[in-house]
């Protein structure tokens, strides 16, 4: 099964305006309205067939309708949307909250320290990692383009947490550094951490082949994530971009894509022949 593990949807009521600010702190243009169903039809012509969405409380009083959104998503498209939750240091009530996740069936918890305004080294945190390492898998937000020690969610920040919580399942969003892979591999790729998985998610449109094929050479390729951060870009692009950086020959492009189903436990279609192919890879 290929899933997208890094994808954000929008309430219709805010999507326009979600798109707009990203446009904005990104510099870029994005490739989605920020809408679930534009989403779901971006990513069925590029073949995949789920795509987990991630929603992010930026401030405590948003967690519970973020949630709610959250649960809604999966509740309506149960087929085609696996949903993460979200919570904040900041936000008091989070152990109702967890169980509130819990018995909707939400799998995991997306961070963003960097949108939400915490520190991912904030003692807060640690209470909430301890509490829910069991039942939930952390996507979490890393790098910036300005130096560690300024930034909230830096590589060396989240191993300190690796290395604390060994059995806390940790995501590491675009490649464990967004604009700042050499600290990525420097922190995350050298040694091996039962407890960490990367996704390849807004790091093709800067990279090039060579940073591509060091990263894709260091982290365990099974331990490698498709993702697109969409609405930011689109799945087909995100595809050939990294199998073109790459190097990368089509089955070895479809197991990156299959690796989230083996995480998530869903149905993984591993005999050469059964897999949709993926549209345009070599």
């Amino acid at each position: 099964m290929f899933i997208d593990i890094h994808t954000h949807a929008f309430h219709p009521k805010i999507a326009r305006k979600a798109v707009e600010h990203l446009n904005s702190h990104y510099r870029l243009t994005c490739s989605g309205d920020g809408t679930i169903s534009h989403l779901l039809e971006r990513e069925a012509q590029a073949g995949l067939q789920k795509c987990v969405v991630l929603c992010a409380a930026t401030a405590p009083a948003q967690v519970i309708p973020a949630n709610s959104y959250a649960i809604s998503l999966q509740k309506e498209y149960p087929d085609r949307v696996i949903a993460f939750g979200t919570l904040h240091p900041g936000y008091a009530d989070w152990e109702k909250e967890l169980n509130r996740m819990r018995k909707a069936g939400l799998r995991g918890i997306k961070l963003h320290p960097d949108f939400q305004g915490f520190w991912l080294s904030d003692p807060r945190l640690l209470p909430i990692f301890e509490a829910a390492q069991n039942d939930f898998i952390f996507e979490i937000h890393i790098g910036d383009h300005i130096e560690p020690v300024k930034n909230p969610s830096c590589p060396y920040k989240l191993a300190a947490i690796l290395d604390a919580f060994p059995r806390l399942r940790v995501i590491a969003a675009h490649f464990g550094g967004y604009r700042m892979w050499a600290h990525a591999l420097r922190a995350l790729g050298q040694r091996r951490r039962e407890n960490l998985w990367f996704d390849t998610s807004s790091t093709s449109p800067f990279a090039t082949p060579q940073l591509m094929r060091t990263l894709l050479r260091v982290f365990p390729r099974e331990r490698l994530l498709f993702g697109t951060d969409w609405p930011l870009y689109d799945p087909a692009d995100e595809l050939c971009r990294l199998q073109r950086l790459g190097g990368l020959s089509r089955v070895e492009l479809e197991d990156i894509m299959c690796n989230a189903a083996q995480l998530l436990g869903q149905e993984r279609a591993v005999r050469a022949g059964t897999r949709t192919p993926v549209p345009g890879a070599a």
